[in-house]
C-alpha cells in the first residue's frame, strides 16, 4: 500500500493526525498516513467493499491483543468505504452504555455515530433529508406537478419501504410523519419523530401520535429499524453502511446470563446478514483473541463459534486475508520504530524547524525511545503504540519545535504517570523510571 508522498499532506489532515496522536487518540481520519503493515490487507478489503457496492453484504471479524491495532484497522477501514460512498458508524460495545444483548441500544449509537464524506456524526438527519430530495427529484422526473408533489412522493416512499414495512411498518410511518411536519412548518415534531426514528427513548407522545408509531424501539424492532436506514442511504446515494462494533471482548465481564443474550444476538445479526436481508451492510466485529477463543467468549456459543471459527495454527504469513476472522500481528521493535520514524517526518513537514526535527530526533533516538517505552511496559511491545506516540509528539518533538536549545538526551526523563495510562498500561508499568542515555 503506497503511502503519501512529502509535500502531499494537507495541513489540516497532518493537524489532525498529530493532535490526535499528542492525546494518546486514535485518529478519525488521515490514518493512511500512519498505516504499516496492513498493505497484505488491501486487496481483500477491497473485494468485500466491490461487494457491498453490487448490493450484497459482508461480515468480517478482527482478532488482535491490546495494542495490535484493532481500532486502528477498524478506522482504516473506515476510510476505504467512505472513499466508496458508505456510511460509517463506529459502535463501543459497552455493558452500560451500549450492551450487545439489546440491539436497540446498538442502532441507537449507530444513529449517534453516523457519518459519511460530507457530515459529521450525527449525518442522520442529513441522509433523510437526502432521501427525500431525491424522491421529489424522481418524482418530477416522472412527471409530478407541483400540486401533486407531496402525494407523488409518499406513492415513491411506500413503493421504496415495500419490503422494509413488512419488517418494520413503524419505520415508514415515522418516515412519513418526519416530513408531514417538515411541510407544515412543525420543526420540534419534526426534531423529535426523527430522534425516534434513531432509537432514541422517551419522545414526546404528541410527536410519536402525530407520525402514527407507538411505543420505543425494542431489540426485535432494531433489525426492521437497520434494514429501512440501509434502504435510505441506498436510495439517498450512498451503497451501503460500515458498522463497526469495536471491543466486544467487553462481553467477557458481563453477568452470565447477558454475556449469553449478547453472543445470542451476536448470532442473530451475523445470520441476518448472510441471509441477505441487510443490502449493502458491511459488519465489523473486533477483538481479543481470548474473546474469540475462550470459553467466556465466542466459545461459549457453538453455533457462534463455528461462524467465525478460522485456523490460525500456521504461520501467520499465510494468514487468508478473505477469511471471516483476520489475526493482526501486532508491533515489532522494528516496526514501532518505523512508525515513529513515519511520525516524525509527517510532523517535520508541517513545521518552519524541519531540519532541527530531523537531526535531534534522528533515527537512532526514535529506536531508543521505543526501546524505553516499550521497556517501562514490561517488554509488551504490542502494548506499547498509544504511549510511544503520545510521548513522540507531546514529550518530544514539540519540545524540539518550539525549544532550539532542547535535546531530548540532555532534557528529557522518560516517566509514566499513572494517570496517563489505560488499565492495562497500569498492570504492566515497572515501579521505576528510565532514562534515556545514549
Amino acid at each position: 500500500m503506497s503511502s503519501p508522498k512529502t509535500g502531499e499532506v494537507s495541513a489540516v489532515r497532518r493537524r489532525a493526525v498529530i493532535d490526535a496522536l499528542r492525546r494518546g487518540a486514535v485518529p478519525d481520519s488521515g490514518l493512511d498516513l500512519l498505516a504499516t503493515g496492513l498493505g497484505r490487507f488491501e486487496a481483500a478489503i477491497d473485494a468485500e467493499l466491490d461487494v457491498i457496492e453490487s448490493g450484497g453484504a459482508v461480515f468480517k471479524a478482527v482478532r488482535g491483543e491490546y495494542g495490535s491495532g484493532k481500532t486502528f484497522f477498524a478506522r482504516w477501514v473506515g476510510e476505504q468505504a467512505k472513499r466508496r460512498n458508505l456510511a460509517v458508524a463506529e459502535v463501543q460495545i459497552s455493558e452500560t452504555e451500549t450492551p450487545l444483548h439489546k440491539l436497540e441500544t446498538v442502532y441507537r449509537r449507530l444513529t449517534e455515530r453516523l457519518t459519511t464524506t460530507s457530515f459529521p456524526p450525527s449525518a442522520l438527519r442529513s441522509v433523510i433529508d437526502a432521501w427525500f430530495y431525491a424522491l421529489e427529484e424522481d418524482a418530477l422526473a416522472a412527471g409530478a406537478t407541483d400540486d401533486g408533489l407531496d402525494a407523488a412522493v409518499d406513492e415513491l416512499m411506500d413503493a421504496r419501504l415495500v419490503e422494509v414495512s413488512r419488517h418494520a411498518p413503524s419505520f415508514a410511518a415515522a418516515l412519513r410523519g418526519y416530513h408531514s411536519a417538515l411541510l407544515a412548518g412543525d420543526e420540534p415534531t419534526a426534531a423529535a419523530v426523527l430522534a425516534w426514528l434513531g432509537g432514541q427513548p422517551n419522545v414526546a407522545a404528541s410527536a410519536r401520535r402525530a407520525a402514527g408509531v407507538r411505543g420505543d424501539l425494542d431489540h426485535f424492532g432494531a433489525f426492521g429499524f437497520l434494514q429501512g436506514l440501509l434502504t435510505v442511504l441506498r436510495d439517498s446515494g450512498h451503497c451501503g453502511l460500515l458498522l463497526v462494533l469495536d471491543e466486544v471482548e467487553t462481553l467477557q465481564r458481563v453477568r452470565s446470563d447477558a454475556r449469553d443474550k449478547a453472543l445470542n444476538a451476536l448470532r442473530q445479526l451475523i445470520d441476518e446478514v448472510h441471509s441477505g436481508r441487510f443490502p449493502g451492510l458491511y459488519l465489523l466485529i473486533t477483538g481479543t483473541p481470548a474473546f474469540f477463543d475462550g470459553q467466556q467468549g465466542v466459545q461459549r456459543l457453538a453455533p457462534l463459534a463455528q461462524r467465525v471459527a478460522t485456523d490460525f495454527t500456521t504461520d501467520a504469513r499465510f494468514d487468508n486475508p478473505r477469511a471471516v476472522q483476520l489475526r493482526l500481528p501486532g508491533f515489532t521493535k522494528e516496526s514501532l520504530t518505523a512508525l515513529g520514524k513515519r511520525i516524525r517526518n509527517l510532523y517535520a513537514e508541517g513545521s518552519s524547524n524541519a531540519d532541527r526535527i530531523g537531526r535531534v530526533a534522528d533515527d537512532a533516538y526514535i529506536a531508543d525511545l521505543a526501546r524505553a517505552v516499550t521497556g517501562n511496559l514490561g517488554g509488551k511491545v504490542g502494548v506499547a503504540p498509544r504511549l510511544f506516540l503520545k510521548k513522540l509528539v507531546g514529550d518530544v518533538l514539540d519540545r524540539i519545535d518550539q525549544f532550539p536549545d532542547f535535546d531530548p538526551r540532555e532534557h528529557y526523563r522518560l516517566t509514566m504517570d499513572t494517570a496517563e495510562l489505560t488499565e492495562t498500561e497500569r498492570n504492566l508499568v515497572r515501579a521505576e523510571d528510565i532514562d534515556l542515555d545514549v
